[in-house]
C-alpha cells in the first residue's frame, strides 16, 4: 500500500526506531499466541447488545479459533495479502475477530464508523478499494444492510459483503465465514500469510473535524510502539479489566480497546451503545479497572454517578482524550468516580502522544494534556518553525515511533518534513516541565480587531457556568474587525441562559471585554465526530448563516 517515496521514508525511520528500542518487531499476534499459551481459558472479551440484551464471552482460545475461520473463510474467497476487508461494525464480538483474521491473512483492516451513510462510505470504500464489506443488519433502528447492498452496486472492486446479525437480500451472514472448507490444513498454512511488523495493517480514515477524510495508514510497530509505554505509564497489566465505551471504528477504540487488551492478555469490556448508565453498570459488574474517552463519557458518566449516588469502586483510572478537557470537570469526575482522572491528547495518526500521570499532581491533570510518552517528541513553533518561549502558543508538532507512514494515496497531504516534525494543526502551549496544554486547533483561531481570542480559556470558562453543559466557540466574519466570536452552548435540564447573562457571568470572572463573544447561540447539541472533537466547521457555516 505504500508508495515508493513512502517505502524509503520508513526504510530510514525503522533504522532509529529499532536502534533506540522502540519498534521491536512484534505483533499482536505474537501477542495472541502468548495469551492463548499461558492463560487459554481467561475472558479476553465481553460484549452485549444493547439493543437486544444478547452477550457473547470469549475467552482467548475462542478468540484465536473464531479469527482463524473468518481467516480462511477469506481466503476461500480469494481475499489475500494486501486486500482492505472494510467493516462497519458497533462494538460487537465480530469487529476485534475481523481484525485478528485479517492479521492471520495478511489483508489490511479498515475499520468504519457506524454512523457513516452511504455518502461517506462509497467515498472511503472507493478510495481504499474495499475487498470485502462486513456490516450488521440493523442497528439503531438503521437497515445498513440495505445500504451496503445499495452502495455495492456502484462499486465494481468490492467483491464481498457480509451482514452481522442476520441477513439482507442477496447477502450472506457474517456466520458464513465461520464455516471454512479447509480445516486444520487451512489454519497451519495461516502462518506463512502473517504481515510483517512494517507492513500496513490498518487504513483509518479521519473522522473529519475539516470535512475532508484521509486514510491514515499503521503499522504493528507503529501501534505497538504507542500501547507498550502507554501501559507501562499508567500501570495497566494483565490483570486490567478495559471498559471500552468509545467506538472500536475510531483510533482510541481501537488502539485502547480492541488493541491493548490483547497485548496485555487482558480483558476487554466492549460497550455498543454509550448510555452513562449501562457504563456505570458495566464498569461494576465486570470489575473494570480502566476506560478511556472524550470529555462527553467522562461528563456523563460523572453526572450520573453523583446524582444516582452509583459507586464504581474498581474503576482505577479513566483517560479523557479525543478533545480538550476542562479543568472544572478533572477535579469533579476524580471526587465523585474516585479514580485517578488522565488527560491525553493524540491523533488519529499517532494515537495517544501526551498523558499525564497517574502520579502527577492536580494541576498538572486540570491544566495540561500531559508530556509525551517515552519514542514520542512535542514541540511548539511559530509559523516560520522556531520554537516560542515557554507559556507561548504556537503550532503543535510531533515525531517519533507511533506517527503513522502516512495517507494512503495522498503523500503530499502528510505534513510531515525532512526531519520527521508531524504538523498536527493544533495550537498549544508548552510549560517548563514539558507539558502542554491543548489551546485550540491551527483553523480555530479568531482574530478580533487584530488580537488573537484565547478561544479555550473563554470555553472552560462558560464551561463552569451551572446552567452550561457544553460550550464550542468560533469565529464569524466582521467587516469592521474581520472576526467576531460567537458562543454556541447546550443547556442543562430547565435551565436558561440569556446573551446579557452571559456576559455578566464573564465580566463577573474579570475576562478582557475583548474576548467576551458577541453573540450566543443556545443549540440542542453540539455537531461532534464519533471520538467527541466538536466540528467547528459546521458551527462556523451556522454563524455565517450558512445553515
Amino acid at each position: 500500500m505504500l508508495l515508493d517515496q513512502e517505502k524509503e521514508t520508513l526504510s530510514r525511520r525503522r533504522a532509529a526506531m529499532v536502534a533506540a528500542g522502540y519498534w521491536r518487531d512484534r505483533t499482536l499476534l505474537d501477542h495472541l499466541d502468548r495469551a492463548v499459551a499461558q492463560t487459554p481459558d481467561k475472558t479476553a472479551i465481553v460484549a452485549i447488545r444493547s439493543e437486544t440484551g444478547a452477550e457473547t464471552r470469549l475467552s482467548y482460545r475462542e478468540l484465536h479459533r473464531l479469527s482463524d475461520l473468518v481467516a480462511l473463510g477469506l481466503a476461500e474467497r480469494g481475499i489475500g495479502r494486501g486486500d482492505v476487508v472494510s467493516f462497519q461494525l458497533p462494538n460487537w464480538w465480530e469487529f476485534p475477530v475481523l481484525h485478528l483474521a485479517c492479521l492471520k491473512l495478511g489483508a489490511v483492516s479498515n475499520p468504519l464508523m457506524i454512523i457513516f451513510r452511504e455518502r461517506e462510505l462509497s467515498f472511503m470504500l472507493k478510495h481504499a478499494e474495499a475487498k470485502v464489506l462486513v456490516v450488521p443488519a440493523r442497528f439503531r433502528t438503521f437497515d445498513h444492510a440495505a445500504m451496503a447492498l445499495a452502495v455495492r452496486e456502484k462499486l465494481p472492486a468490492l467483491r464481498h459483503l457480509f451482514v452481522a446479525g442476520g441477513t439482507g437480500e442477496g447477502a450472506p451472514a457474517f456466520d458464513a465465514l465461520l464455516a471454512p472448507r479447509s480445516g486444520e490444513a487451512g489454519r497451519a498454512r495461516l502462518r506463512d500469510r502473517r504481515l510483517g511488523p512494517d507492513e500496513v495493517i490498518q487504513l483509518l480514515y479521519t473522522s473529519g473535524t475539516t470535512g475532508e477524510p484521509k486514510g491514515v495508514m499503521h503499522s504493528s510497530n507503529t501501534m505497538l510502539s504507542n500501547l507498550v509505554p502507554f501501559a507501562e505509564r499508567l500501570h495497566l497489566g494483565a490483570d486490567d479489566v478495559i471498559h471500552m465505551p468509545s467506538p472500536l471504528a475510531h483510533q482510541l477504540g481501537f488502539m485502547y480497546g480492541l488493541v491493548l487488551p490483547v497485548m496485555l492478555g487482558a480483558t476487554a469490556v466492549l460497550q455498543d451503545i454509550f448510555v452513562a448508565e449501562e457504563m456505570a453498570r458495566e464498569i461494576t459488574r465486570e470489575g473494570a479497572t480502566f476506560t478511556m474517552g472524550a470529555t462527553p463519557f467522562l461528563s456523563d458518566l460523572a453526572d450520573y454517578v453523583e446524582r444516582k449516588g452509583a459507586a464504581t469502586p474498581s474503576l482505577r483510572v479513566f483517560v479523557s482524550a479525543g478533545a480538550p478537557i476542562p479543568r472544572a470537570l478533572v477535579s469533579k469526575a476524580r471526587h465523585v468516580l474516585g479514580a485517578a482522572i488522565v488527560s491525553g491528547w493524540g491523533m488519529s495518526e499517532n494515537g495517544a502522544v501526551t498523558t499525564t500521570g497517574i502520579e502527577d499532581p492536580e494541576e498538572k491533570t486540570t491544566a495540561t494534556d500531559g508530556c509525551p510518552l517515552p519514542g514520542m517528541e512535542v514541540r511548539v513553533v511559530d509559523a516560520k518553525g522556531r520554537a516560542v518561549a515557554t507559556g507561548e502558543e504556537g503550532y503543535l508538532q510531533a515525531r517519533g515511533c507511533s506517527n503513522f507512514l502516512g495517507y494512503f494515496k495522498r503523500p503530499d497531504l502528510a505534513g510531515i518534513d525532512a526531519a520527521g516534525w508531524f504538523d498536527t494543526g493544533d495550537l498549544a502551549r508548552m510549560d517548563a516541565e514539558g507539558y502542554i496544554r491543548i489551546s485550540g486547533r491551527s483553523k480555530d483561531i479568531i482574530i478580533r480587531g487584530g488580537e488573537n481570542i484565547p478561544v479555550v480559556e473563554v470555553e472552560n470558562l462558560l464551561f463552569r457556568h451551572p446552567a452550561i453543559s457544553a460550550v464550542a466557540i468560533v469565529g464569524y466574519p466582521d467587516p469592521r474587525l474581520g472576526e467576531r466570536a460567537c458562543a454556541f452552548v447546550t443547556l442543562r435540564d430547565g435551565a436558561s441562559l440569556s446573551f446579557e447573562e452571559m456576559v455578566r457571568y464573564l465580566q463577573a470572572q474579570k475576562m478582557a471585554t475583548p474576548y467576551i463573544p458577541e453573540r450566543l447561540e443556545v443549540v440542542a447539541e453540539l455537531p461532534r465526530t464519533p471520538s467527541g472533537k466538536v466540528q467547528k466547521f459546521k458551527l462556523r457555516a451556522l454563524a455565517r448563516g450558512g445553515g
